[in-house]
């Protein structure tokens, strides 16, 4: 975020030119193309015969249903993973690894590789089959199918050395660069509609047609020809239910996991559209419409196909030719075509995929030494290492020979992913994670559950063993990779978990004034069980941390650098105001019932009030009490000394929130109807400063935020104002707000105020006392403290009474409805302590009348459009 709104250096403007930055893609050409040919492979042409001739058009139908919505819930996690910031390359793997860590993040990108490297394998033996199918001759020398143009001679060795100079030309692409295959995919797209199209008028153009069989059969075991039969009721009967035979290709017997296991190859591309978010013009606006549309356009075609198989061709048919499809098409050729086309670009697109995971891995450095040479890469950028890599990984698969033996293993490993991809945004969810707000809102923590549960469940019915020996095994990554990763800066669950657990904690404070030297105990002892008592009758979770100081200040600073547990340090204080308003004890009417407010010298002989727990809580103006280090109460410290404590806060790195009038503040009444929470991002000391964006501002939005995303803040609506002047860019700075917005996932109101009459009080001031100044300047009256003070930075300035009085009227003519609470910008004390009194005296100025508000000082950079 900062890189956005930082100042270019005129050098890097000259350099900017030169890095020409490739076209980005749209929705169709980013998300639905790839998403669609990776989903039309093999399945579409070459297996969905063999799923209704197995299964039966019922379980056919019953199967799809199954696997989309294993895939819908997995689809609906994506979407809003990836609109949760800006994605970079690695796909899955860079979304688990950013949520869930580098070692659950890591483990599950190598197993997403190895998915891919499975996939492209399948794909490259699905082609080499359909190339045999076509040009096959048997070991008598006639032809599998009767094809005149048969010559290649077929055989295990004979299939592995085709699949072996197919991978080689896949690889001689992906060496060149991506953006080969890339300019290809349009082209292989309108190939493949127009050979679908040709499919669906073929069920309706062409008449009755016997097929002949591959030559795997002979007259002797059975049928050597089957029937296109056209639409026929008894065609469609005699489909309708289960028939599961021996697959001719591996002399297997099917099942229903099995086939499943087969189909759901069909299924396994919906990651294509995410993958390629670097790539994307607007990645949260195409990757969830891009790959729902891919998903649904993908679920009728499979539907439709299977109910016209089922009307039009003979069991047999079914199940023992696989490319029927091309013998019933109006023309034999196209359907050849289309399954070239469609499985050869899936091949490709799964070796690319497979490098850039392996890429992204080498660079994350998760494994060591052991991938560092992965991350060469050539001068335009391509990762040539991991291309070789992937392609050495993909001829070790192709040994196993055939489609089907691999099928189970890719398609366990894919669930593998789409589990951990469900897992990662359950995490998320689960965690209440502050910066995770996708503006995806259509998924629940339920289907991210239900989405697990179907993987899981599918994983062990296609095959116990395999998915339990994959499960062990990325749980041995886990393990090394936890050793060998270096730490990283990353997003990491078990981060947010903790997040989860103490984002309500409090580190409730009191410093008492005394010297232990004078004394004859410490007299703190005696009071932790009083204040353990508050707090749980409060219902609050929050440590006591209780010191004994010559002053407030130092007893603040004792507790800012004291509280907390390893990890575990509280990094905003929390102030009252320090005004002259009667303070109101408001615990003394609510814990009556646990105990009595009294001072140190007051005692009571009541028996009643024996069995009670001792209190030792001190009057309201008889001494300072402090939540997370902040002062609350007392006048046992002026002015000077309260903003001394803010200063040092803000030293120590330490965020700081000064809460006024909450006292007026009342819960029930301010969370019935409608809800406002209203946001002031700027800095009001500072009106001839008109920068919005910084990281105080940052801050603020950020807690606003927080404040949101509670259940019981959830239906508030945030109003951010907006201050403008006469002659500036309001459509401009609107719009730069708009954009900041919508990279930070807020859902606000953007209310523009114009505010000229006020800044030009200030101007008028500022031009009194430049000429002031100008005049002691001359007379040699400049004090020493002052140059001093003007050569430190400050984001104060001085503004005069008036100013603040009419910006105080300008926040209170913005409530046609009160708010619940405003959030103000807190600016950084004056570097010149002598100010100090100032300083506070325009706070007080600027808020008075207000109602609830905090004002906000933030030093760290908590809020980031990154994933």
């Amino acid at each position: 975020m900062a890189d956005e709104h930082e100042p270019r250096s005129p050098a890097t403007d000259r350099r900017r030119p030169a890095a020409k930055q490739p076209p980005k893609l749209n929705t169709f050409f980013g998300v639905v193309i790839p998403t669609l040919l990776s989903m039309f492979s093999v399945v579409v042409f070459l297996r969905i015969g063999f799923v209704v001739g197995q299964c039966g058009l019922y379980q056919t139908i019953a199967m799809l249903l199954v696997a989309y919505f294993i895939i819908s819930m997995t689809v609906l996690s994506v979407c809003a993973i990836s609109t949760n910031g800006a994605l970079d390359a690695g796909g899955a793997y860079y979304m688990i690894s950013r949520a869930l860590g580098p070692e659950f993040g890591g483990s599950i990108g190598i197993m997403f590789f190895l998915a891919n490297v499975c996939g492209s394998a399948l794909f490259v033996l699905g082609l080499v089959e359909a190339i045999l199918t076509t040009f096959g001759i048997s070991d008598d020398g006639s032809s599998l199918t009767g094809s005149r143009y048969a010559a290649l001679p077929t055989g295990y060795w004979w299939s592995l050395l085709y699949g072996t100079v197919i991978l080689l030309l896949c690889v001689l692409v992906c060496l060149v660069g991506a953006h080969i295959y890339a300019k290809a995919t349009f082209l292989i797209f309108i190939i493949v509609m127009v050979v679908l199209g040709t499919i669906f008028i073929s069920f309706f153009a062409v008449p009755f047609r016997t097929v002949q069989l591959p030559g795997h059969r002979n007259a002797s075991l059975g049928p050597t020809s089957a029937n296109f039969t056209g639409f026929k009721l008894d065609t469609l009967l005699g489909n309708v239910q289960a028939d599961y035979v021996v697959d001719y290709t591996t002399g297997v017997m099917m099942s229903f996991a099995t086939v499943f296991a087969v189909m759901f190859n069909g299924c396994t591309g919906i990651m294509a559209g995410s993958n390629m978010s670097g790539d994307l013009k607007n990645p949260s606006y195409s990757i969830p419409r891009g790959t729902i549309t891919a998903v649904i356009f993908t679920f009728v075609i499979y539907n439709l196909l299977s109910i016209l198989i089922s009307c039009t061709c003979d069991r047999i048919l079914l199940q023992q030719d696989y490319g029927f499809l091309t013998d019933i098409n109006v023309w034999h050729p196209l359907v050849t075509v289309g399954v070239y086309s469609s499985t050869l670009s899936a091949a490709m697109s799964n070796l690319i995929g497979a490098s850039r995971i392996l890429y992204a891995l080498a660079r994350d450095n998760l494994l060591g030494r052991f991938l560092s040479p992965a991350k060469h890469t050539s001068a335009s950028g391509n990762p040539w290492v991991s291309v070789l890599i992937s392609w050495i990984f993909v001829q070790l698969v192709l040994f196993s020979g055939k489609l089907n033996t691999i099928a189970s293993i890719v398609t366990i490993f894919f669930l593998l992913v789409y589990a951990a991809v469900d897992l990662a945004c359950l995490a998320l969810e689960w965690a209440s994670a502050p910066n995770f707000r996708p503006t995806f809102r259509y998924f629940t923590w339920h289907t991210c559950v239900l989405g697990i549960m179907g993987c899981a469940v599918m994983m062990f019915l296609i095959n116990a063993i395999y998915a339990s020996a994959s499960i062990a095994f990325m749980l041995l990554l886990l393990l090394l990779i936890h050793y060998l990763s270096p730490v990283s800066s990353w997003g990491c669950i078990s981060q947010a978990l903790i997040f989860h657990q103490v984002h309500g904690l409090y580190v409730l404070g009191h410093v008492q004034l005394g010297d232990l030297d004078v004394l004859p105990s410490d007299p703190l002892q005696s009071q932790y069980d009083s204040w353990l008592s508050l707090v749980d009758h409060l219902n609050i979770k929050a440590f006591v941390n209780l010191t004994l100081a010559d002053s407030v200040r130092h007893g603040v600073q004792h507790l800012l650098f004291i509280s907390g547990l390893g990890g575990m340090r509280p990094n905003t204080l929390v102030l009252g105001f320090y005004d002259d308003i009667p303070p109101q004890d408001l615990l003394q009417d609510t814990s009556l019932s646990i105990c009595k407010f009294t001072d140190n010298s007051s005692q009571t002989d009541d028996p009643e009030d024996q069995n009670d727990p001792p209190c030792h809580f001190p009057p309201v103006r008889g001494g300072v009490s402090v939540g997370r280090g902040g002062v609350w109460g007392g006048k046992s410290m002026g002015p000077q000394e309260y903003v001394c404590v803010i200063a040092d806060a803000v030293k120590m790195l330490k965020n700081v929130a000064l809460a006024r009038y909450f006292g007026q503040f009342d819960r029930t009444q301010a969370l019935q109807g409608p809800i406002f929470v209203d946001v002031w991002p700027v800095n009001l000391l500072r009106p001839d400063s008109a920068a919005y964006v910084d990281t105080c501002s940052l801050f603020l939005l950020q807690l606003a935020c927080i404040l949101n995303m509670t259940r019981a803040w959830q239906k508030a609506k945030l109003r951010l104002f907006l201050c403008v002047e006469e002659g500036r860019s309001l459509k401009g700075t609107e719009q730069k707000l708009r954009h900041l917005l919508k990279e930070l996932r807020m859902k606000a109101e953007i209310c523009t105020v114009p505010w000229d009459s006020q800044v030009a009080l200030h101007w008028q001031r500022q031009t009194r006392s430049e000429k002031i100044e100008e005049m002691e300047s001359e007379e040699g009256g400049v004090e020493a403290d002052k140059v001093f003070a003007n050569s430190f930075p400050s984001n104060t300035s001085r503004v005069s009474d008036e100013y603040l009085q009419a910006v105080n009227k300008l926040i209170l003519d913005q409530m046609l409805r009160p708010p619940a609470i405003r959030f103000l910008y807190l600016p950084r004390p004056p570097a010149d302590t002598s100010r100090y009194h100032d300083y506070l005296n325009q706070l007080e100025l600027l808020t008075r009348n207000l109602g609830p508000t905090l004002l906000i000082h933030g030093v760290t950079p908590v809020i980031t459009t990154d994933l």
